[in-house]
Protein backbone atom coordinates (compact mmCIF):
# COMPACT_ATOMS: atom_id res chain seq x y z
CA UNK A 1 0.00 0.00 0.00
CA UNK A 2 1.27 3.47 -0.85
CA UNK A 3 1.80 6.01 1.90
CA UNK A 4 -0.34 9.12 1.84
CA UNK A 5 0.86 11.89 -0.48
CA UNK A 6 1.72 14.88 1.77
CA UNK A 7 1.93 17.25 -1.20
CA UNK A 8 -1.83 17.15 -1.74
CA UNK A 9 -2.15 19.46 1.27
CA UNK A 10 0.50 22.00 0.25
CA UNK A 11 0.00 25.20 -1.71
CA UNK A 12 2.45 26.19 -4.42
CA UNK A 13 3.34 29.51 -6.02
CA UNK A 14 3.57 29.03 -9.82
CA UNK A 15 6.58 31.38 -10.08
CA UNK A 16 8.59 28.99 -7.88
CA UNK A 17 7.90 25.88 -9.98
CA UNK A 18 10.75 24.26 -11.96
CA UNK A 19 10.85 20.99 -13.88
CA UNK A 20 13.11 18.02 -14.49
CA UNK A 21 12.55 14.66 -16.22
CA UNK A 22 13.95 11.49 -14.65
CA UNK A 23 14.03 7.84 -15.63
CA UNK A 24 14.91 4.76 -13.66
CA UNK A 25 13.14 1.63 -14.80
CA UNK A 26 9.37 1.41 -14.93
CA UNK A 27 7.85 4.88 -14.50
CA UNK A 28 5.04 3.72 -12.19
CA UNK A 29 7.20 3.45 -9.08
CA UNK A 30 9.33 6.50 -9.79
CA UNK A 31 6.16 8.54 -10.29
CA UNK A 32 4.52 7.32 -7.07
CA UNK A 33 7.70 7.79 -5.05
CA UNK A 34 8.57 11.29 -6.27
CA UNK A 35 4.96 12.47 -5.96
CA UNK A 36 5.40 11.97 -2.20
CA UNK A 37 8.61 13.98 -1.85
CA UNK A 38 7.84 17.21 0.00
CA UNK A 39 8.05 20.08 -2.48
CA UNK A 40 7.00 18.15 -5.56
CA UNK A 41 4.10 19.95 -7.16
CA UNK A 42 3.15 17.41 -9.85
CA UNK A 43 4.39 14.29 -11.63
CA UNK A 44 3.43 12.80 -14.97
CA UNK A 45 4.54 9.59 -16.66
CA UNK A 46 5.68 9.89 -20.25
CA UNK A 47 8.18 9.07 -22.97
CA UNK A 48 11.29 11.14 -23.74
CA UNK A 49 13.92 11.59 -26.42
CA UNK A 50 12.71 9.17 -29.06
CA UNK A 51 12.49 9.67 -32.78
CA UNK A 52 8.79 9.33 -33.68
CA UNK A 53 5.71 11.45 -32.99
CA UNK A 54 3.04 10.44 -30.47
CA UNK A 55 4.40 7.06 -29.39
CA UNK A 56 2.22 4.52 -27.63
CA UNK A 57 3.37 2.20 -24.87
CA UNK A 58 3.25 -0.69 -27.30
CA UNK A 59 5.49 1.19 -29.74
CA UNK A 60 7.97 2.16 -27.02
CA UNK A 61 8.16 -1.48 -25.88
CA UNK A 62 9.39 -2.59 -29.32
CA UNK A 63 12.82 -1.14 -28.46
CA UNK A 64 12.91 0.62 -31.85
CA UNK A 65 11.67 4.14 -31.02
CA UNK A 66 14.55 5.38 -28.87
CA UNK A 67 12.17 6.51 -26.13
CA UNK A 68 12.77 6.11 -22.42
CA UNK A 69 10.02 5.93 -19.80
CA UNK A 70 10.34 9.12 -17.74
CA UNK A 71 8.60 11.00 -15.01
CA UNK A 72 8.10 14.71 -15.60
CA UNK A 73 8.56 16.30 -12.18
CA UNK A 74 7.46 19.82 -11.32
CA UNK A 75 8.82 21.01 -7.98
CA UNK A 76 8.79 24.13 -5.82
CA UNK A 77 12.29 25.55 -5.41
CA UNK A 78 11.32 27.16 -2.08
CA UNK A 79 10.50 23.73 -0.65
CA UNK A 80 13.14 21.47 -2.27
CA UNK A 81 16.30 22.06 -4.26
CA UNK A 82 17.12 20.25 -7.47
CA UNK A 83 20.01 18.64 -5.62
CA UNK A 84 17.74 17.29 -2.87
CA UNK A 85 15.16 16.12 -5.42
CA UNK A 86 17.78 14.22 -7.43
CA UNK A 87 19.21 12.75 -4.22
CA UNK A 88 15.72 11.39 -3.48
CA UNK A 89 15.47 10.01 -7.03
CA UNK A 90 18.82 8.26 -6.63
CA UNK A 91 17.62 6.43 -3.52
CA UNK A 92 15.23 4.38 -5.69
CA UNK A 93 17.31 3.69 -8.81
CA UNK A 94 20.38 1.59 -9.44
CA UNK A 95 22.91 4.14 -10.71
CA UNK A 96 24.95 1.35 -12.28
CA UNK A 97 22.13 -0.09 -14.39
CA UNK A 98 22.10 0.74 -18.08
CA UNK A 99 18.92 -1.17 -18.93
CA UNK A 100 16.34 -0.93 -16.19
CA UNK A 101 15.21 -1.95 -12.75
CA UNK A 102 15.06 -5.37 -11.15
CA UNK A 103 11.74 -6.23 -12.84
CA UNK A 104 11.92 -4.46 -16.21
CA UNK A 105 14.72 -4.55 -18.76
CA UNK A 106 15.13 -2.86 -22.12
CA UNK A 107 16.25 0.47 -23.52
CA UNK A 108 12.94 2.12 -22.59
CA UNK A 109 13.76 1.37 -18.93
CA UNK A 110 17.23 2.94 -18.89
CA UNK A 111 18.11 5.46 -16.19
CA UNK A 112 18.49 9.12 -16.98
CA UNK A 113 18.16 12.75 -16.03
CA UNK A 114 16.81 15.02 -18.77
CA UNK A 115 16.92 18.76 -18.23
CA UNK A 116 15.18 21.71 -19.86
CA UNK A 117 17.19 24.46 -18.17
CA UNK A 118 20.94 24.68 -18.86
CA UNK A 119 21.34 26.20 -15.39
CA UNK A 120 20.54 22.75 -13.94
CA UNK A 121 23.45 21.06 -15.70
CA UNK A 122 26.22 22.03 -13.21
CA UNK A 123 24.19 20.55 -10.34
CA UNK A 124 23.45 17.39 -12.31
CA UNK A 125 27.11 17.05 -13.35
CA UNK A 126 28.28 17.50 -9.74
CA UNK A 127 25.96 14.69 -8.63
CA UNK A 128 27.13 12.46 -11.48
CA UNK A 129 30.80 13.14 -10.64
CA UNK A 130 30.13 12.17 -7.01
CA UNK A 131 28.42 8.96 -8.14
CA UNK A 132 31.37 8.05 -10.36
CA UNK A 133 33.82 8.63 -7.49
CA UNK A 134 31.80 6.44 -5.10
CA UNK A 135 31.10 3.63 -7.53
CA UNK A 136 33.36 0.74 -8.41
CA UNK A 137 31.30 0.11 -11.56
CA UNK A 138 30.41 2.41 -14.45
CA UNK A 139 27.48 4.75 -13.79
CA UNK A 140 24.60 3.99 -16.14
CA UNK A 141 22.59 7.17 -15.78
CA UNK A 142 22.48 9.18 -18.97
CA UNK A 143 22.34 12.96 -18.71
CA UNK A 144 20.91 14.76 -21.72
CA UNK A 145 18.82 17.77 -22.60
CA UNK A 146 15.17 16.94 -23.10
CA UNK A 147 14.63 16.78 -26.86
CA UNK A 148 11.08 15.44 -27.00
CA UNK A 149 8.40 14.42 -24.55
CA UNK A 150 5.00 12.82 -24.90
CA UNK A 151 2.62 12.04 -22.04
CA UNK A 152 1.98 8.37 -21.47
CA UNK A 153 -1.52 7.01 -21.85
CA UNK A 154 -4.04 7.81 -19.11
CA UNK A 155 -3.93 4.32 -17.64
CA UNK A 156 -0.23 4.87 -16.81
CA UNK A 157 -0.89 8.11 -14.90
CA UNK A 158 -0.92 7.57 -11.12
CA UNK A 159 -0.87 3.85 -11.92
CA UNK A 160 -0.03 2.64 -8.43
CA UNK A 161 -2.72 4.88 -6.92
CA UNK A 162 -5.28 3.19 -9.18
CA UNK A 163 -3.69 -0.28 -8.88
CA UNK A 164 -2.27 -0.59 -5.35
CA UNK A 165 -1.27 -4.21 -5.97
CA UNK A 166 0.61 -3.34 -9.18
CA UNK A 167 4.21 -4.55 -9.40
CA UNK A 168 6.86 -2.02 -8.55
CA UNK A 169 10.62 -2.00 -7.99
CA UNK A 170 10.40 0.92 -5.56
CA UNK A 171 10.10 0.18 -1.84
CA UNK A 172 7.88 2.69 -0.04
CA UNK A 173 9.08 2.95 3.55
Amino acid sequence: MLPENPNKKLSFNPSNIREIYVAGGCFWGIDAYLARVIGVYATESGYANGHIENPTYEMVCTDTTGFVEVVHVKYDITKITLRALLDEFLTVVDPNSFTGDVAAYGTQYRSGIYYTDEADLPIINEIMDELRLKSERPVGIEVEPLESYFSAENYHQDYLEKNPDGHCHVIFN
